[in-house]
């Protein structure tokens, strides 16, 4: 443990073999792999007692090669309105990462679990202002099916959007935390994808190869409303990105 209240390296979870050829160097990287270091930086140490969550990175082969499943968060939750984000929550007693992870992702989006293969298990962080310590888990969805936001009061959007789009340098921006801190940034199907969503789909990114250089000099501002709430969504809120495959 360290005093960020999580663990220091990751882990991975299955062999490399059973998992897509785009995938393996990932999982590669995640094993004994670290968090960026200004994610390191922008955390703090983690309260005697702090509670426990997970956060499923869902990854697919689509229709426009592979995908990511985020989320979209309703703008009447009192916390965390209107942000994008990865399905997840708090452990429940007697799970584990892997568990609440799955259990999460099913209860926002529909997905079924015996659909999903969990890969590794990236380093958990303390987040102040959820209060949580976060575990990341990286997953393949073997198998996907039809999703969709299964409680519109807590999450407005479910979206798989492809790694080339946010990869691509249009697609790429920076916000500021705080006066020295940056937080890379995406502006992908409808979404301002920032802060520590944003930092965990930026070391996807360059743990898969699939970063390519990007103007850092382009800065938006994170935003305070969701952005989806004046764009029209996609047919029951799943909205795709450019040449997404999204199930209807």
């Amino acid at each position: 443990m360290t005093a960020s209240g999580g663990a220091e390296v990751g882990h991975r979870l299955v062999p490399g073999a059973g998992l897509p050829p785009w995938m393996r160097p990932m999982v590669d990287r995640a094993d004994g792999g670290r968090l960026p270091r200004w994610v390191r930086h922008a955390a703090e140490p983690a309260p005697e007692g702090a509670r426990r969550s997970a956060v499923l990175m869902l990854l697919a082969d689509g229709e426009a090669g592979p995908d990511l499943l985020l989320t979209g968060r309703a703008a009447t939750l009192r916390a965390h309105a209107g942000q994008p984000a990865f399905p997840g929550g708090a452990l429940e007693p007697g799970e584990d990462a892997v568990a609440a992870a799955l259990r999460e992702g099913q209860e926002e989006t529909g997905l079924d679990p015996g659909s999903v293969t969990p890969a590794a298990v990236l380093p958990s962080l303390y987040l102040r202002p959820s209060g949580y310590v976060v575990s990341p888990v990286l997953a393949h969805w073997h198998h996907p099916g039809p999703v969709r936001p299964v409680d519109p009061a807590e999450t407005e959007v479910v979206a798989r959007v492809p790694l080339a789009d946010l990869a691509d340098p249009a697609n790429r921006c920076s916000v500021v935390l705080r006066e020295g801190l940056r937080s890379p940034a995406f502006t992908v199907a409808g979404l301002v994808v920032w802060g520590f969503t944003a930092g965990l789909v930026d070391l996807l990114l360059e743990w898969g190869g699939w970063a390519v250089p990007w103007d850092r000099g382009i800065t938006v501002t994170a935003p305070s409303a969701p952005s989806w709430a004046t764009q029209p969504a996609a047919p029951g809120n799943v909205r795709p990105a450019s040449g997404a495959a999204v199930a209807p």
